[in-house]
């Protein structure tokens, strides 16, 4: 079932999921706010070390959505050290944050998380964790897609880990080799392991990147969610429809 790029993101308007055999959900924007604190963290950490590399060119929030948000942490690192002419050697994951390598200032930048996550602590969207429960109750396949290493831990610590026994994740991704967002990969393997066929499928994304591997995976279904990219944005990467809050679904599902 496909729906035009224009659809309205009207409650009325959208498509009930009860059409689509599994439900997909990004991590970070979608179930949780954990968002606000990648970017603190991601933040905190290039400011660092642009200072460190006297980088004239400081970093803003554009960095995040250029070259950040939606891909897996050392791919998104490297992105921007690039654009900002740094090449450092890719390194290992084993390396230590203090290493002056992608994979270093890659794990840099999870400490900083960690540090703030904890502090913290993390809570579901109201209107997300809603939609989720009603969709356990009605026994529809879920899974989790996101490209973060933390994902498990924030699922845990939000107290949604139980709702989805299928988790890709950047572990899984690097594990399994499979390329990051906004390539379909990661979507199409949360897809095969809940049983369903992309096609048959629905995807919840609120980054640029995700929205596009949706519609590279030929999900049925793309959903934009708006949590501060932009509807037009998100439409013109590719979602079917765009909604603010995932509550707005409450009444369209089985």
């Amino acid at each position: 079932m496909e729906f035009p790029l224009d659809a309205s993101a009207s409650a009325s308007a959208l498509p009930p999921l009860e059409s689509y055999r599994g439900i997909l959900f990004d991590l970070d924007g979608v179930l949780t706010p954990t968002a606000d604190i990648h970017m603190l963290a991601w933040r905190t950490l290039f400011t660092e070390v642009f200072a460190e590399k006297a980088v004239d060119l400081p970093y803003t929030n554009d960095d995040y959505y250029r070259y950040l948000d939606g891909k897996t942490r050392y791919e998104g690192v490297a992105g921007l050290l690039a654009s900002r002419g740094i090449d450092l050697p890719w390194g290992s994951p084993d390396d230590p944050s203090s290493a002056d390598t992608v994979s270093g200032v890659g794990n840099r930048k999870n400490d900083v998380f960690t540090r703030v996550l904890t502090e913290q602590g993390i809570a579901p969207y109201p209107g997300s964790l809603a939609l989720v429960r009603r969709l356990h109750e009605e026994g529809v396949p879920m899974g989790v897609v996101s490209s973060s290493a933390n994902a498990r831990w924030v699922l845990t610590a939000a107290g949604l880990l139980d709702y989805f026994p299928v988790l890709v994740d950047g572990v899984l991704a690097a594990e399994e080799h499979l390329a990051s967002k906004p390539a379909g990969d990661m979507f199409v393997r949360g897809a095969r392991g809940i049983g369903v066929d992309p096609a048959e499928a629905v995807v919840f994304e609120d980054a640029i990147s995700g929205v596009a591997a949706g519609r590279a995976g030929g999900f049925g279904l793309v959903v934009g969610v708006n949590r501060g990219v932009g509807e037009s944005a998100l439409l013109e990467s590719g979602a079917h429809v765009v909604v603010d809050d995932l509550a707005a679904f409450l009444g369209n599902e089985r």
